[in-house]
């Protein structure tokens, strides 16, 4: 098949899977040719949680090798299922990007370390195509927080000539990207988008995530529980800045439920102030940032239709949309990126993170692994 074809693949802090996408990239920018979501099997998922939770990682673990290795092969098969359901041959297929899935993320260490399981060498040799992995640890290097990187893609979909638009990625933790005319790309972490969401209803209600946010709708919201989460110091932070579930974790809530006095409250009304935290967080950093003409969401988050209403509602006259309305299909932008991301490093082109993540100066993200 004629193209430039790459794969992109990703599972993110909500750790419910794999994101893969294959994409042309004939005129420059990603065609979607094909796309898929494969969950977790329990087992790997249970290890996945059990590792985790013990903490800061040792590389030396013999476990932290073997799920590395069991990763691997897991975004193996899910490149070569792909591939195979598009019709397609390994030869047919330029590079993967494979950015993993992250157990840890602690840019502000000393030394830095950014861990994200999935071995690319596994990737390649059972695909037999090039494999990019690894992409945080350049970047960690040259004094950048490592994350977020899908405003690199951000700019080269969304950014326009003449108005200044806000791109947000919805995951586990959300993650906003300005482009404003004439300027270089900037963009941050601002807190907790769907990982505490997901938590707590899992926890009440067993269920993986509050289906279009119905359950946080039809609660009320808590503003003294509201307020003491706003007080983390992680938000009133500087950009450049990253965060993960190893601090917006179950430890994090029960302590704020704690200090607001909110361990009796019931359990929908701390689900529609978490909702709360999410858009508040998101549109106040947004303002902070000067604003925008619209803002354009992206990631899981976005079929949360409670959370879109809330920042519609705190954003007033700014509109609130779907990558969609732009020609970006929501759920696979940020697989899209690490197909795009694997294209610039097996050019060897350097990326600008500069503005980003707070890098010295432009880098080769990720390692490259050859059958």
């Amino acid at each position: 098949m004629t193209g430039e074809l790459f794969i992109g693949m990703i599972s993110g802090t909500s750790r419910d899977g794999v994101d893969a996408v294959i994409a042309d990239f004939e005129t420059g920018k990603p065609e979607l040719l094909n796309a898929s979501c494969t969950p977790y099997p329990d087992a790997l998922r249970e290890r996945l949680d059990r590792f985790m939770a013990a903490g800061k990682p040792d590389l030396s673990d013999p476990e932290c090798g073997d799920l590395d290795i069991k990763f691997g092969h897991f975004f193996a098969r899910i490149a070569n299922d792909l591939i195979q359901a598009t019709g397609l041959e390994s030869r047919d297929i330029r590079g993967i990007g494979s950015h993993g899935q992250t157990a840890w993320h602690a840019p502000d260490d000393e030394p830095p370390m950014s861990l994200q399981l999935g071995r690319g060498n596994v990737i390649a040799n059972v695909t037999r195509v090039p494999t990019v992995t690894n992409f945080r640890t350049a970047d960690l290097l040259a004094g950048g927080q490592g994350a977020p990187l899908a405003p690199l893609l951000h700019r080269e979909l969304f950014a326009s000539d003449d108005e200044t638009r806000a791109v947000l990625n919805l995951g586990g933790i959300a993650n906003l990207t300005l482009l404003a005319p004439g300027e270089p790309v900037r963009g941050w972490d601002t807190g907790p988008a769907s990982c505490l969401l997901d938590l707590w209803i899992h926890r009440h209600r067993g269920r993986a995530y509050d289906d279009g946010g119905a359950w946080g709708a039809s609660g009320t919201v808590l503003p003294g529980l509201l307020a003491s989460m706003l007080e983390e110091p992680y938000f009133h932070l500087p950009a450049p800045k990253s965060t993960g579930l190893e601090l917006f974790n179950a430890d994090w809530l029960q302590k704020q439920l704690v200090q607001a006095d909110a361990t009796s409250a019931t359990a929908v009304d701390i689900q529609a102030t978490l909702a709360e935290l999410t858009a508040n967080t998101v549109t106040d950093s947004l303002r902070l940032a000067g604003g925008a003409s619209e803002l354009l969401v992206c990631g899981g988050g976005v079929h949360n239709v409670d959370l879109m209403r809330r920042m519609a509602a705190l954003l007033g006259n700014t509109p609130v949309r779907s990558t969609a309305e732009r020609g970006a299909h929501p759920d696979w932008v940020e697989a899209n990126l690490f197909a795009w991301l694997a294209r610039e490093r097996l050019a060897n082109r350097k990326v600008d993170t500069t503005g980003i993540t707070g890098a010295n100066a432009p880098v080769l993200l990720g390692d490259i692994a050859t059958p």
